[in-house]
């Protein structure tokens, strides 16, 4: 593994601290708040870490409030089902005293059923794109210390980078994306890395029609919620296509949708996003 994706693995490796409790570190980075994908990945492992059989199929979490990245995050999980082929878990994300973030999830013991599924995008391969650090290579000054940071995901993007964007776009966006390095056969692991990688864009993909970006001081945007569906078993150390789109956004809210394909065509997630989309005003500075 790569150091960077070294590190996020034991950001993953919870601390157990009493039944149903866990505390997890934050990396040693100057940021203003916790990315969320972050806060999901280890909610989705202190849940799994309390399911003896089955896997994940499905998540549903709110966002609350900003994670302070200065302080560990307490995981708290209540068992709230173990059935035959379900089992069911909610987690409350705890910083100074109070919940940060909200997960239910839900663990489906491997069984047969009837198939489909949507194709896959016809995109160029992976190996055929330039790397995000390649891609990023002209615009190093300006980016600064981030651009010298290395990522434990591997990211090719089709098309342009959504956040150097400055134009309205069409709100579609698709990439490539791996862990930087081999991972350990855990599939909790697998489908965590994964739950970490799908918050990465689709709030970008909201912003795509609208030319605004992070940085405009009359633009306010957070995520809500993020919902993941795990359709079938993925390794994400392998090439995910990630295809997403963004179908609206109205009354300061966005929704995004995205779909990740494993190289042979298989969709492995589905996942949805809502995010707040607000034009800052007087009222809302005070």
């Amino acid at each position: 593994m790569s150091e960077a994706l070294d590190s996020l693995v034991e950001l993953l490796d919870l601390e157990p601290i009493e039944v149903n409790i866990f505390r997890g570190a934050n990396p040693n980075e100057e940021r203003q708040r916790i990315f969320g994908g972050q806060v999901a990945a280890q909610s989705l492992m202190a849940a799994g870490r309390t399911v003896d059989v089955g896997r994940p199929h499905s998540l549903h979490a709110y966002f609350l409030r900003p994670g302070d990245p200065n302080i560990p995050v307490l995981y708290e999980v209540d068992r709230i089902r173990d059935g035959r082929s379900f089992a069911t878990r909610r987690v409350v994300a705890i910083q100074h005293g109070q919940a940060i973030f909200h997960m239910s999830a839900s663990f489906h013991v491997d069984e047969p059923g009837l198939t489909h599924q949507i194709s896959m995008p016809d995109v160029p391969d992976p190996e055929s794109l330039p790397t995000l650090q390649e891609r990023l290579e002209p615009y190093k000054d300006k980016i600064g210390d981030w651009f010298k940071r290395p990522h434990p995901i591997d990211q090719r993007h089709i098309g342009g980078l959504p956040w150097m964007q400055r134009s309205s776009q069409d709100p579609v966006q698709r990439l490539w994306l791996r862990a930087d390095g081999v991972l350990p056969d855990d599939p909790l692991l697998h489908t965590c890395i994964a739950t970490y990688a799908s918050d990465m864009y689709l709030f970008d993909t909201m912003l795509a029609p609208h030319a605004v970006g992070w940085d405009d001081p009359n633009f306010m945007g957070a995520s809500l919620d993020h919902c993941m569906w795990f359709h079938r078993s993925l390794r994400a150390d392998d090439w995910l296509l990630y295809d997403m789109e963004s179908p609206t956004s109205s009354g300061a809210r966005g929704l995004a949708r995205g779909f990740m394909f494993a190289r042979d065509g298989e969709l492995v997630v589905s996942m949805a996003q809502e995010g707040l989309m607000r034009q800052v005003s007087d009222t809302h500075r005070t």
